[in-house]
C-alpha cells in the first residue's frame, strides 16, 4: 500500500514537471453512465456530421471497450487559461475572433508529446502496460476526468475545474496498474445558467446537453458544407470556434494565466486577425499563416468560408472588394458564402 501511494505521488510530480496542471486517478469502470448518454446523444442526431463518433461509439462507451486489459485511468489536464478576454473582439467587425485554445501551438501535438513522455517514464518505473490518448482517440475524456476528480461536466458540457475554470485540455493514460481512485468531481454549477444564456445560436436544448448542429464551434470547424443561414448572423465575427459559453463561467475567476502551458501562449497574428487579410489567402498562404496551429486542419476553403460569414456580418463596406473577389472562387461553398456576404454588405 505504501509503495503504491509513493508511485501515485511520483506520477503527479512527473505530470506537473511535464506541464500538466491537473492529474487524477479513476478506475476503468468509474463512468458507467457515459456510454448510455453517448448512445442517446447519437440517436438524437446531435453530433451532426461527426460520423466518426458513431463509427467508434462501441470503443468510446467505456475504457474496457477500447482496451479490455485496462485497470485504471490517469486523467490529465493542461491549462490554456487566456491572458486576454476571449470576448474582447465582439464588436470589432473587421477582425476575426479565434477561439483561445487555437491561438497558440496545436494542443494535439503538445499534449500528446507530454503524455508519451509520462507514459515512457511510468512504464520504466512500474513495469506496466499502458496506452495514451488525446482527443482524436475514441475516449470519453470529460466523464473520466470528472470521475478522477479533475472537475465536473458543467451545463455547457465541458469540464469545469475549481482551480482552472473551463480552460483545460484533457488527456488520458489507460494502464494495467491498480491505482487508488480519487474522489470524483462534484457538480458545483448550482442555479447558474450563464453559459446557457450566452450561446448566440441556442445550442443547448437543456442544461448539460449540447446540440452540436447549432454550435458555432461545430459549424466553423467540423461542418464542411454551407453554414445554414439561420445561424449566420449569430456567428458574428467568430471565424474559428467560440468561447462564449466557457468565457462567462464564474469559475474562471480562479483560473490563472500563469498556470497556462507556455506552448499555448497566443501568437500575435492570431489574437485579432484582419478579415481582409484572411480573405485574400490561397492554399499556400493559409498553410504558412496557420503552420503549427490546430486551425490548419480545416483547410483554406473552410476558413475563407468562415471569414466571409464574418465579413457579411461586419457591416463594413471596406470589405466589399475582398468579398467580391471570392464570388467566382472554384469552391462552391466559398462562392456561395461570398454571394451572401456581398448581398449583406449591399454589393
Amino acid at each position: 500500500m505504501h509503495e503504491r501511494k509513493a508511485l501515485e505521488d511520483r506520477i503527479r510530480e512527473k505530470a506537473a514537471e511535464l506541464g500538466f496542471a491537473a492529474c487524477g486517478y479513476a478506475s476503468a469502470d468509474a463512468a458507467p453512465l457515459a456510454g448510455k448518454r453517448l448512445r442517446e446523444w447519437l440517436e438524437q442526431g446531435r453530433h451532426g456530421d461527426m460520423i466518426w463518433m458513431e463509427e467508434r461509439a462501441h470503443h468510446r462507451e467505456s475504457p474496457a471497450g477500447l482496451w479490455p486489459e485496462v485497470r485504471s485511468v490517469i486523467a490529465l489536464g493542461m491549462s490554456y487559461a487566456p491572458a486576454l478576454d476571449p470576448l474582447a473582439l465582439a464588436g470589432e467587425g473587421d477582425r476575426g475572433r479565434i477561439s483561445a485554445y487555437a491561438q497558440g501551438a496545436d494542443y494535439h501535438d503538445v499534449v500528446k508529446k507530454a503524455l508519451k513522455a509520462l507514459g515512457r517514464w511510468l512504464a520504466q518505473e512500474a513495469g506496466c502496460d499502458l496506452k495514451v490518448f488525446v482527443d482524436t482517440a475514441p475516449v470519453m475524456e470529460k466523464p473520466l476526468a470528472e470521475a478522477a476528480g479533475l472537475g465536473w461536466q458543467g451545463k455547457h458540457t465541458n469540464l469545469v475545474s475549481r482551480s482552472h475554470g473551463s480552460w483545460l485540455f484533457l488527456g488520458a493514460i489507460y494502464t494495467t496498474l491498480d491505482l487508488a481512485p480519487d474522489a470524483p468531481g462534484r457538480d458545483r454549477c448550482g442555479s447558474c445558467d450563464a453559459c446557457q444564456r450566452a450561446c448566440p445560436t441556442d445550442a443547448f436544448p437543456a442544461p448539460y446537453t449540447l446540440d452540436a448542429r447549432r454550435c458555432i464551434s461545430y459549424l466553423t470547424i467540423e461542418h464542411k458544407g454551407p453554414i445554414p443561414e439561420e445561424f449566420r448572423e449569430g456567428i458574428g465575427n467568430r471565424i474559428y470556434g467560440c468561447d462564449d459559453c466557457l468565457a462567462v463561467c464564474p469559475w474562471n475567476k480562479f483560473a490563472q494565466a500563469a498556470a497556462r502551458n507556455i506552448a499555448f501562449a497566443p501568437r500575435a497574428e492570431l489574437t485579432a486577425p484582419e478579415l481582409a487579410d484572411l480573405l485574400a489567402l490561397d492554399d499556400a498562404g493559409f498553410r504558412q499563416v496557420f503552420s503549427g496551429s490546430p486551425i490548419k486542419r480545416i483547410g483554406r476553403d473552410r476558413m475563407v468560408r468562415n471569414c466571409l460569414i464574418a465579413a457579411g456580418n461586419s457591416g463594413d463596406p471596406a470589405l466589399r472588394p475582398a468579398v467580391a473577389a471570392l464570388v467566382t472562387d472554384p469552391d462552391p461553398v466559398v462562392s456561395e458564402a461570398a454571394d451572401w456576404a456581398l448581398a449583406k454588405l449591399g454589393g
